[in-house]
């Protein structure tokens, strides 16, 4: 998931990923007492720096009060089975409950998988290709209807299968449902039956039926896509405007591109949902906000990044400089990788070794010092990052200092038959370290002759308009893209898989920037996703991230950390499952 989670976790990633800088505001609380309990719980005394990466901070049950999100972009999409980034498929869960969620924990207990919509984990039979789930009893939507297992089907067709309307979330189940090659989706097949590898035989049972084996399928149903949908209401694209909930909170107005105003959804009942306390009575989220003006409210303590950016240049310059602030931040890793896609499809980096060269040339230094330095991430050399099961420890294009290696470079450049490149470099027009990060590579670029332009796109339209778009890039000589990328789940397929295997390139909302496809990756990865060993499968994920390096296909950059200043909230943990971001899900207003 782009920066995805999760699941986009893009990521989620991804990153999960990609992310726009967002943040929460905290306002209205109706009560004057806290009843916290924890660290951190209002005394005005800091739980120290790392905190919320251990443990909750600000612990309570408190109801009350309003939530106003801000965000400094707009989001891919509110559609549950229209997104991809990180902080959405985090956000989401509060009106829209996938089959399976993870569990609010600090740190990597955050990747706790847990059942939410479904009663229990999904049950394999077949070796792996077939999954079963039951629903919880007395589950309703916003409007007292019940909630069925034909919806969460429909849910699952109308997000994977109808890439021509709703383009902007992984394509997993089109993967590897029986038949997901042929299958038009629902707005074009108007059978009642729909994709006949989705069984549903009662009201509450739910049959996945797989091409292969898939030992990590309870991790694919947690994402948002299997948050049920009832047809009837079910507007394709607009049905964004109008989102029925199956959460604690319902779509009081959305103002497209402006503001989005959820209320308490008075048919959620708390005893078919163990995981969410619904604690503010109403979030506002408000879109286009000035990324300073929302570093403002963050330093004020009166505000949460949402976006999992953390905090801006100038911003973490004063934290970093103030003992009592620092005290008041979490650090850490968010299982995602800062790097830039070569796109093998654009000459001429199809060839292998104009690609090498790009390797040899970029100064990661530089590029580390424009993210924003050592505390936002490590050099990175590998494509999985150390916190994602896999990583090895390597570096194929090591070069003295992490500083480029001319020589090299200008030696792959004549291995491919060139003296000079000339290309076009993207990143995200709201994202100034991805600016500044492509501005350094563009300099040690010319050094070794590769002349670089960069150009610069909105994050909410870069994977549907732009470098998400094959035809585009190629027609427009994009043969360089950044991107930041986090785990769709806490495994090397999910992190691998949406950005290295062929079978994952799409026409739009594309993620293998790359446009990487190696038949012996995407062998490796259909046997991996099919083994049952965990070892084994890990040994796998080594040896496809080392193939995607021999191939040149990414240029790792950094293994980011994320830096977040905390605020008078409650329930603050920062979630290995959603890349390092606080868990939204039962965050409450301070006193």
């Amino acid at each position: 998931m782009e920066g995805k989670a999760p699941i986009m976790r893009r990521s989620a990633l991804a990153a999960i990923a990609a992310i726009g800088s967002a943040s929460l505001l905290l306002a209205g609380c109706s009560k004057a007492d806290d009843n916290s309990s924890g660290n951190g719980n209002g005394s005005g005394k800091s739980a120290g720096a790392n905190a919320a990466t251990k443990g909750v901070v600000n612990a309570s049950s408190k109801k009350g009060g309003t939530l106003t999100y801000e965000l400094s972009d707009v989001p891919d999409s509110f559609d549950p089975g229209n997104t991809y980034y990180a902080y959405m498929y985090n956000f989401s869960r509060l009106y829209a409950r996938p089959l399976m969620t993870f569990q609010p924990g600090a740190g990597q207990k955050g990747n706790t998988l847990v059942p939410d919509l479904a009663a229990g984990k999904g049950v394999p039979s077949d070796g792996g290709k077939t999954w079963t789930y039951k629903l919880r009893s007395g589950l309703k939507y916003e409007d007292g209807s019940a909630i069925t297992s034909k919806d969460v089907k429909y849910a699952v067709e109308r997000s994977n299968f109808a890439r021509d309307v709703l383009s902007l979330g992984p394509n997993y189940f089109q993967q590897f449902l029986v038949g997901g090659d042929k299958y038009k989706g629902p707005y074009k097949d108007k059978s009642a039956k729909g994709l006949s590898s989705i069984e549903t035989p009662d009201a509450t049972t739910i049959v996945f039926h797989l091409k292969q084996a898939f030992q990590e399928f309870d991790y694919l149903v947690a994402a948002p896509q299997t948050a049920p949908v009832p047809q009837a209401k079910d507007k394709g694209v607009d049905y964004v405007k109008h989102i029925v909930s199956s959460g604690p909170y319902k779509f009081q107005s959305y103002d497209e591109g402006k503001q989005a105003v959820l209320v308490r959804n008075s048919n959620w009942d708390a005893k078919t949902d163990p995981l969410r306390k619904a604690l503010p009575d109403k979030i506002v989220v408000n879109l286009k906000v000035n990324a300073e003006t929302i570093d403002k409210d963050v330093l004020a303590g009166t505000a949460i990044d949402l976006g999992g950016t953390g905090v801006q240049a100038q911003t973490q310059a004063q934290l970093l400089s103030d003992a009592s602030k620092k005290a008041n931040t979490d650090n850490t890793y968010g299982g995602r990788l800062v790097y830039m896609a070569i796109n093998t499809k654009v000459a001429p980096f199809t060839n292998v070794a104009c690609r090498k060269a790009v390797e040899y040339a970029v100064d990661k230094v530089s590029v580390q010092t424009a993210e924003g330095g050592p505390i936002r991430g490590d050099i990175a050399s590998t494509v999985l990052p150390p916190d994602i099961p896999g990583y090895q420890k390597a570096d194929v294009y090591a070069t003295p200092g992490n500083k480029g290696d001319v020589a090299k470079a200008k030696a792959q450049l004549k291995a491919c038959g060139k003296k000079s490149i000339t290309t076009n470099i993207t990143a995200r027009t709201d994202r100034q370290p991805e600016i500044d990060a492509a501005t350094a590579i563009i300099s040690s670029l010319k050094k070794v002759g590769i002349n670089a332009t960069l150009k610069t796109y909105p994050s909410g339209k870069y994977f549907t308009d732009y470098a998400g778009v094959p035809k585009f890039t190629e027609k427009n000589n994009v043969g360089l893209m950044m991107m930041q990328w986090g785990a769709d789940w806490p495994s090397g397929y999910g992190f691998l898989q949406q950005i290295l295997n062929g079978k994952a390139i799409s026409q739009s909302g594309n993620t293998n920037l790359s446009s990487y496809d190696n038949k012996s990756v995407n062998d490796m990865l259909a046997k991996a996703i099919g083994t049952q060993d965990t070892n084994e499968r890990n040994s796998v994920y080594t040896q496809i991230d080392k193939q995607a390096m021999d191939d040149a296909a990414i240029v790792p950059l950094a293994y980011f950390k994320v830096l977040l200043a905390r605020p008078k909230a409650t329930n603050l943990v920062s979630s290995a499952a959603w890349s390092g971001q606080y868990d939204y899900l039962n965050i409450g207003t301070s006193k």
